[in-house]
């Protein structure tokens, strides 16, 4: 788990450019692949605490709602759409388990943008048409980058430690 938190900790700090601004790893379905959705629920809210209480970054005020949309509703909704992906996939299609990791990172970061802009929207700060459908084309941008790095960094501990993710080797679920 604290592997998992450092790891995603840094990868947090690397910006990459998207429209109008910028994104980064977000790390949930990352973080739940390699330690299970309850811990990686705590490793998140661990990251998230840090960043508030440390480095300032995303606000006290702001701190229950990101652990809530981070913490609960990223890592679940990564974990069990993986799950959920890994049930319809064909038996005989060996291989597209990356993908499909890949595609449940990027849903939940659009998941958890939606779910922002529902709290944000309810406190009356912007109105939940605009809100909504700027945060979720700018997240599915970088639900895009979430899932390439998702898989790279899945792909390579599937390669080298299996046994690292959570569910496989001695780490069944």
């Amino acid at each position: 788990m604290g592997v998992a938190a450092a790891f995603i900790f840094v990868a947090q700090a690397v910006d990459f450019p998207v429209i109008g601004g910028t994104g980064h790893l977000l790390g949930f379905t990352l973080a739940a692949v390699l330690v299970g959705p309850y811990a990686a629920a705590v490793v998140m809210a661990a990251v998230l605490i840090v960043q508030c209480f440390i480095f300032q970054d995303g606000g006290l005020t702001a701190l229950g709602a990101n652990i809530f949309n981070m913490s609960f509703v990223g890592t679940a909704g990564g974990y069990f759409i993986y799950l959920g992906l890994k049930k319809l996939r064909p038996r005989h299609r060996r291989g597209s388990g990356l993908f499909l990791v890949g595609l449940a990172a990027w849903s939940s970061v659009v998941i958890a943008a939606i779910f922002y802009s529902v709290e944000l929207a309810a406190s009356g700060a912007f109105p939940f048409k605009i809100l909504l459908s700027s945060m979720v084309l700018i997240h599915a941008i970088i639900g895009i980058a979430e899932a390439v790095i998702t898989c790279l960094v899945v792909g390579f501990i599937l390669k080298v430690r299996p046994d690292l993710i959570y569910g496989v080797g001695k780490y069944k679920p």
